[in-house]
């Protein structure tokens, strides 16, 4: 069956998800806007297995730990949509 958690990150309390197959608990996290270690802690305690980094836009608040994420655990990133690319290259400025 398909489960998921939401976990609020960021100064902003978005909303960042973690869905996954409780049967084999192969998971991905929706929108890691930040509070990696916060994330990690839920994969560990659920006993998650990420897979994937699943994006649905590339506002700082959704994006922002996507690559740190990526390169800590060598995830792929899908998405955004390709038209958010400008997004994804604006990511350092809207950090500032």
């Amino acid at each position: 069956m398909f489960r998921y958690l939401t976990v609020p990150v960021t100064a902003f309390a978005q909303n960042c998800s973690l869905v996954w197959c409780d049967q084999t608990l192969q998971a991905a996290v929706i929108d890691p806007g930040g509070d990696l270690d916060l994330l990690l802690e839920e994969v560990a305690r659920l006993g998650l297995q990420l897979e994937q980094i699943w994006l649905t836009h590339a506002h700082i608040d959704h994006a922002g730990a996507a690559g740190e994420l990526a390169e800590r655990l060598g995830l792929p990133i899908i998405g955004p949509h390709e038209a958010d690319q400008f997004w994804i290259d604006g990511l350092p400025g809207q950090s500032k």
